[in-house]
């Protein structure tokens, strides 16, 4: 007896699942009543089973990279669209070729987080996207241009999508649910960096400032590549001179141009998180969101 079957006494499931595959041939066993009911798609996919499979979308990715020893990360949002500088030529808008050189600014700020992360073990701010094009390719690729690991996080969409080349296998994950998708972005949160995008990019936004200014989690640096794309997509002012938002909701993210600034507001937080720290003040984690 093994030691792992001392502390598992139970026959283990998949035991019972190969041995319900080689049961008797009969009108008993080939009807849909007789599958286990964890081996069993068709009940799986009921509408009534729609809370477990939310559960089991939460915890799968939860516990591999649990197990994977990652405890924070720093998120990338932003468009698929975005075109590698090389291939701006062909961007479909002037506005998106103009874009194009937040690509190379997503690959460079990914290669330095990504070499701290390489640092300690890949535990702490490993970068985490999207896992598709435009942006989220950046980033993911940014990692793998130094040997770093990367997080993608990709959804199943009705036009066919396959996730970059430069996510980290055993770090890819898929899902269907949005709303799940969103929690894993967040729970491990560290920084949250945004690059100019479309619908998806500006849902992640907003939802993890609403979090912040509801403090439903804990304030973290929130940091916006652009600011003429965004100023000219979003009327901040327009929305504090309304009153549907306080002024200091302003202060919750900062603007940035390059990689090297971005990391200068990362720095400086950290720097005062850890001055806070040193005071007795310790922030609850993001992962309280569950």
């Amino acid at each position: 007896m093994t030691k792992d079957d001392r502390r598992h006494p139970f026959r283990h499931s998949g035991e019972d699942r190969d041995a319900a595959h080689e049961t008797p041939d009969t009108p008993q066993t080939r009807s849909p009543a007789y599958r286990l009911a964890f081996d069993d798609l068709d009940f799986i996919l009921r509408d009534e089973l729609r809370p477990v499979r939310l559960q089991l979308e939460l915890l799968k990715p939860e516990l591999m990279m649990r197990e994977a020893g990652i405890e924070s990360t720093v998120v990338l949002f932003g468009g698929s669209r975005i075109p590698r500088p090389e291939d701006a030529h062909n961007a479909r808008t002037e506005t998106l070729k103009g874009l194009a050189k937040y690509y190379d600014e997503a690959r460079s700020f990914s290669q330095i987080i990504s070499r701290r992360a390489i640092g300690n073990g890949h535990r702490c701010k490993v970068i985490v996207s999207g896992g598709g094009p435009g942006v989220m390719e950046a980033a993911s690729r940014g990692a793998h241009d130094v040997g770093g690991k990367c997080i993608g996080l990709n959804i199943v969409l009705p036009h066919e999508q396959a996730p970059n080349p430069y996510v980290t296998p055993e770090l890819c994950f898929n899902f269907h649910y949005f709303a799940i998708r969103k929690m894993h972005f967040l729970m491990r949160a560290e920084a949250l960096v945004c690059f100019p995008g479309g619908f998806g990019t500006l849902d992640e936004l907003f939802e993890a400032l609403t979090l912040i200014q509801t403090r439903k989690m804990r304030r973290i640096p929130v940091i916006l590549f652009g600011r003429e794309f965004w100023e000219k997509i979003i009327n901040w002012e327009g929305l504090a001179e309304a009153g549907t938002i306080s002024p200091g909701d302003l202060e919750l993210f900062q603007y940035v141009e390059t990689a090297e600034q971005a990391m200068e507001v990362i720095d400086e937080w950290d720097s005062s998180c850890e001055m806070r720290m040193s005071n007795g003040e310790a922030p609850a984690p993001s992962r309280d969101i569950l």
